[in-house]
């Protein structure tokens, strides 16, 4: 079907180019009458005027790019709900790409950002290289890490302290008397699960009768845990780890359900430790203990750094970068109560 453009709404209305170009952009230079004609002519015609040609006479996009590691955990969906509240709150819109674990698509999202002019850049990265961090600063679009944090400390970040977290919760399996633990996730490459891990060591390391295992997933999620519980339930008892550390939610909830499942019971043989406090951890068929990440003011608070600079094309400076502290929300699936 043949678009249609300007031209047929001049011809419908009886006008020339230019004065369909004034009634729909500037009505205040035409007639009300004239205005009231080619608005007509264009409902009547279909026409939708091209995004782009807008944001050419605006000189902006009204857009900001972002990019997040799995749009289907929730821990994710709340944190571009947190960017989009403060974004739309400044009459903007954004355009989310998932990069769903895999660098290319990343990398392809950070290009198309680019290509339709994008006016900022909220990144929550799987990979995102120095490469692409530094071309978006060339291009003049200011950029915003949010939940990763930028090691030459060039980019403003929004990050969360994983080495805590990842402490915390060990420190609170041992607390409980557990001694065979386990750290469960999809890869260490991830910078924010490095760090998690090195918390867990270090609290471990510091009582010389806790052994921590690593095991590495090629997912993070509750299917995945569904197989694995199921393998840990059929462990002859002293063999099998009795505290689990696992890198989000969905993984630790798959868990929690392969273990009862196959027979083991939670926490009394097997006391689990999640990774963001989702929704869903909170009414699981066992409640999940989780360290609560707050997903959404993260998000937010990687749109309010990238606002005021979008204007100037600036950089956000760095030293205004948010580092959140980590809370662990006990619940049964290592005792307590929700």
């Amino acid at each position: 079907m043949k678009r249609i453009g300007i031209r047929d709404v001049a011809r419908q209305a009886g006008v020339s180019i230019s004065t369909v170009s004034n009634a729909l952009n500037r009505p205040q230079v035409v007639t009300p009458a004239l205005a009231d004609r080619v608005r007509r002519a264009a409902e009547e015609l279909g026409y939708v005027p091209l995004q782009a040609a807008q944001q050419l006479r605006a000189g902006r996009s009204g857009l900001l790019g972002m990019t997040v590691i799995d749009i289907t955990n929730p821990f994710f969906g709340a944190m571009v709900a947190g960017a989009e509240e403060a974004a739309t709150e400044a009459g903007l819109r954004i355009l989310v790409g998932n990069s769903d674990s895999d660098l290319e698509k990343e990398h392809g999202h950070l290009e198309l950002f680019e290509r339709v002019q994008v006016e900022g850049v909220i990144a929550s990265p799987y990979g995102a290289s120095v490469d692409d961090l530094d071309r978006l600063r060339r291009r003049g679009i200011p950029t915003v890490l949010v939940d990763a944090v930028d090691e030459r400390g060039q980019v403003a970040s929004v990050s969360f302290d994983d080495v805590a977290g990842g402490r915390l919760a060990v420190e609170h399996l041992i607390g409980l008397g557990r001694r065979r633990l386990a750290f469960i996730g999809g890869s260490d490459t991830v910078p924010q699960v490095s760090h998690r891990l090195a918390g867990a060591r270090a609290a471990a390391g510091a009582h010389p009768d806790v052994r921590l295992e690593v095991a590495w997933t090629h997912r993070v999620t509750s299917e995945v845990g569904r197989e694995l519980g199921l393998r840990i339930a059929s462990m002859p008892a002293d063999e099998r780890p009795d505290g689990i550390v696992t890198t989000n939610d969905h993984l630790a909830c798959g868990i929690v359900y392969g273990l009862v499942a196959g027979g083991a019971r939670v926490p009394e043989e097997v006391a689990i430790v999640g990774y963001d406090d989702i929704e869903f951890a909170a009414v699981a068929a066992v409640p999940l203990t989780s360290v609560r990440q707050p997903a959404r003011e993260m998000g937010r608070r990687a749109a309010e750094l990238l606002l005021p600079a979008l204007g100037r094309r600036a950089p956000v400076d760095p030293a205004d970068s948010t580092v959140f502290a980590p809370e662990l929300i006990v619940r049964e699936s290592t005792g307590g109560r929700s």
